[in-house]
């Protein structure tokens, strides 16, 4: 405990990081876009026969705006971080955005200086965070020494900040332009390159069962893990679904089984920990309190939010409950991906909100699997069986005090009287 307590401050410094902070933050801005694609490629591939011999002469059209959406991942990637870092370190949001998207796509040029459409996919995300985080630096430190361009009075306040921009944006720009075009060195490469054996490791067991320790070992010490990490694995998990979309698009197999989704829809089912089945669990419990409890984080906890179990059971700093809140997603986890090669649970093809409930979501996420949707079922009997006898423990505790507190308030009555 000891330990713990000198590592605490370093964790939340880390989740207090701005930069940390601003990946997560700004690759939000592409939730919307990957639902909406993934909406219309459900609809033009519901695994209906009737409805697929009825859509496929609007396959095309219905594809256009899949290749829109999930084409411009990094595109939105490096709007959004740019944005997310200029707000976090107090700068003009605009200007910086406009000024890393301009970095992002000299960067997104190949040999023949050209833009590679391809790049400004998910491809070009670990490229669009580079240059939000380039920009934001370069004008940061240009706005502190006040080396930008100052218009006289009188000039109109849009004609002022334009001219304000120039000395961050020629600065910013002509770094990327030495590096890509004067050096050719092409950073969408080299990044894949380095990040390949974490977005490798994420996709095996081994490297899920680490990431899933360390996630929800922060969870059980009060500091938020997957919100933590989110900014190394959010570009990952986008990543592998915007891959599988893809080959599922061409009629490829699908090559990815821990995609965006996965966290959700089969590891951390009810929220962080898998709580549903401990929900479930409380709604029958010999303590008043924890049987209430559980009635009021039901509602909650089929959208997948588990904040008032997380702190009102409480799982934080309670090392009993510890146990089953990271076993039971990696039990899941594990299960999961041996599940989808023995080919009885479909891959994630499609973005689905992560407050989509158990059963709706993993079958929508799969086009419609039904294995996915029945394993959806047994996740929750699972995640009931693991926590059932570590509740039971605490349970019986907590109605055996409940029991003490009202004999002595019956007491303390008697004796008034």
């Amino acid at each position: 405990m000891e330990a713990i307590n000198k590592f605490l401050p370093y964790l939340v410094k880390l989740g207090d990081n701005k930069i940390l902070k601003s990946i997560r933050d700004g690759l939000s801005f592409t939730i919307p876009f990957t639902i909406l694609g993934s909406v219309f490629l459900i609809i033009g591939n519901f695994p209906v026969e009737a409805w697929l011999k009825f859509i496929t002469p609007y396959s095309s059209q219905l594809n256009s705006m899949v290749t829109v959406t999930f084409g411009v991942l990094g595109l939105i990637s490096a709007f959004g971080v740019s944005y997310s870092l200029a707000i976090n370190y107090g700068l003009e949001p605009l200007t910086n955005t406009v000024i890393a998207v301009l970095a992002f796509l000299l960067f997104s040029m190949n040999e023949e200086l050209a833009i590679v459409p391809g790049n400004l996919g998910a491809s070009g995300m670990f490229t669009a965070i580079l240059a939000g985080i380039l920009t934001t630096m370069v004008t940061r430190f240009v706005t502190k020494r006040n080396w930008t361009i100052k218009m006289p009075e009188g000039v109109p306040p849009a004609v002022a900040k334009s001219f304000s921009s120039l000395t961050p944006a020629a600065i910013t720009l002509t770094i990327v332009w030495i590096i890509r075009v004067m050096l050719s060195i092409d950073i969408t490469q080299i990044l894949q390159s380095i990040f390949k054996p974490i977005v490798f490791s994420l996709n095996t067991i081994p490297g899920l069962i680490v990431y899933t320790l360390v996630a929800l070992g922060l969870w059980t010490i009060g500091i938020h893990g997957p919100n933590l990490l989110s900014g190394i694995a959010t570009p990952i998990f986008l990543t592998n679904i915007a891959v599988n979309m893809e080959a599922f698009q061409a009629g490829k197999p699908i090559p990815n089984e821990v995609a965006e989704g996965f966290w959700t829809l089969f590891m951390n089912i009810g929220g962080s920990g898998a709580t549903i089945g401990l929900v479930i669990a409380m709604i029958f419990a010999k303590s008043k309190s924890y049987r209430e409890l559980g009635k009021l984080s039901l509602p909650s906890a089929v959208f997948c939010i588990n904040e008032p179990i997380i702190f009102g059971f409480p799982i934080v700093m309670n090392p009993i409950m510890a146990i089953p809140f990271v076993a039971t997603p990696t039990i899941l986890g594990v299960a999961t991906i041996i599940l989808m090669r023995l080919g009885l649970v479909g891959h994630i093809v499609l973005q689905v909100p992560w407050t989509m409930p158990p059963i709706i979501g993993p079958y929508l996420a799969t086009n419609g699997d039904i294995g996915a949707a029945i394993w959806s079922v047994c996740t929750i009997v699972i995640s009931y069986a693991i926590y059932f006898p570590f509740f039971k423990a605490s349970d019986g505790k907590q109605a055996a005090l409940e029991v003490d507190t009202e004999k002595h308030i019956n007491v303390n009555m008697e004796a008034e009287a």
